[in-house]
This record gives C-alpha cells, structure tokens and sequence, in this order.
C-alpha cells in the first residue's frame, strides 16, 4: 500500500509531537519530517517532495509565515498539497491562505479525525476546509454580471483592464498585505496605495479585495 508523504510544520515542540503521534498511527500515513519553521521545509522539500504539508499559519518572527510558505510551495511544487493548520478565525486569514494556494485549512481545536478526513480528501485534489469558513468561501466569489451562460462574467483580460502598478499591487492584495505594507513595498504614499486598489476593485467590478485576489489566482496572474 502506498504511503501518502507528510511533512509538519508547527514551532510549538508538544503540538508537533501530537501531530506526529496521532497521524504516524494510521498504517497509511508516513510523516516524513517534522519542522520548527517553514524554512526548514522548504529545504527539505528539495531532497523529498511530501504529498501533503500540514503548514501552521501563525509561525514567529522573523521566520517566514504560514501565508508566504504557502504560496512558495505551491508555486514551486504543484503536486505538493498544504493545508494550514491555525487557531486563528479570521476572514482576513483564511481568504488569504486559500488565495495562496492552501487546499485545507482545519482550526488545530478539530477532532483529529477532521484533520485525517482533511488528508485524505486534499490528496485526491479536493479542496477541505472548516465549516466555520463556508460562508466566507461562498461570499469570495465575484458575482455575475448576467444570467446568460455566454456572459456570466466580464470578458475583459486582467491584464488588458489594469495598469502595471496596478498589477503590482493587485499581486500584494493577493499575498494578503495591507494598504500600508502595499505603500512601503510600492514605495508611494498610503493614498496611493489606497488609491491602487480602489482601482483595482473598480476595473474588475467587484467588492472587496478578497474577491480581487481570487480572481488572480483563477486568471494564474502570478
């Protein structure tokens, strides 16, 4: 029987070994490697490629967090799955790590059978995520324009539609960033800034940055 490969990566020492523990009993499993930071992963990804990695969202400074290691091993390694595990509840959060490519994301709270669920269904290329974020999953989504089938949705290329500063901070709305962390990587004012991204919203006829940044991912902008 093939073994699905899992990596862990958790700073807290006790949640890593009950990790390892818990999911190393299940005869189908094979933790691979266990990891202080994301850092440590993305090294040991290079040598042994893990079906699934169980990536917490909230690593400490000055590590890389959950949200950037997401994006990097998804972009780097497509066959490789990551599901965020967190006790953080926010929209902000959630949105962000799924933007960035997570296909779980499980509060560390759940019962350890959810998690192993989690596994299994990511695996096979579903996407597993806590109840308590469908109805922001749902809501991320850009509404229709039309009912027709042939013209659900604007037509328009992204690319076409935005400026290329627009475009650059179109991809720091998908990495999760702020107005402000966008003015200081931008290097403009926090009004241009602003500015930006009412743009964006704009051009692309949705709501909210959220909306912006999964409409990105779709296109593959980044």
């Amino acid at each position: 029987m093939e073994k699905t490969k899992i990596y862990v990566v958790e700073d807290y020492f006790l949640i890593r070994v009950s990790y390892k523990h818990n999911l190393g009993k299940i005869k189908d499993f094979d933790i691979i490697g266990d990891f202080e930071t994301a850092e440590e992963c993305l090294e040991a990804m290079e040598k042994e490629q893990a079906d699934i990695v169980l990536m917490d969202l909230g690593l400490p400074c000055p590590y890389m967090n959950g949200i950037e290691a997401t994006r990097i091993l998804c972009e780097k390694y497509p066959k490789t799955k990551v599901i965020i595990l967190t006790s953080h509840e926010t929209e902000q959060e959630f949105l962000a790590c799924t933007a960035s490519g997570a296909s779980g994301y499980v509060l560390k709270d759940s019962d350890p059978a959810f998690l192993e669920h989690a596994i299994r269904a990511v695996k096979f290329g579903a996407l597993w995520f806590d109840p308590k974020f469908a109805d922001v999953a749902k809501s991320a989504f850009p509404k229709p324009i039309s009912t027709d089938f042939e013209n659900l949705y604007p037509k328009n290329d992204i690319k076409d539609v935005l400026t290329s500063r627009e475009l650059e901070a179109l991809k720091l709305v998908s990495e999760g960033k702020s107005n402000v962390e966008i003015a200081e990587i931008m290097m403009v004012s926090k009004n241009t800034a602003k500015a930006h991204v009412g743009n964006i919203l704009n051009k692309l006829s949705v709501t909210d940055r959220v909306q912006a940044a999964v409409m990105a991912v779709k296109a593959k902008l980044f």
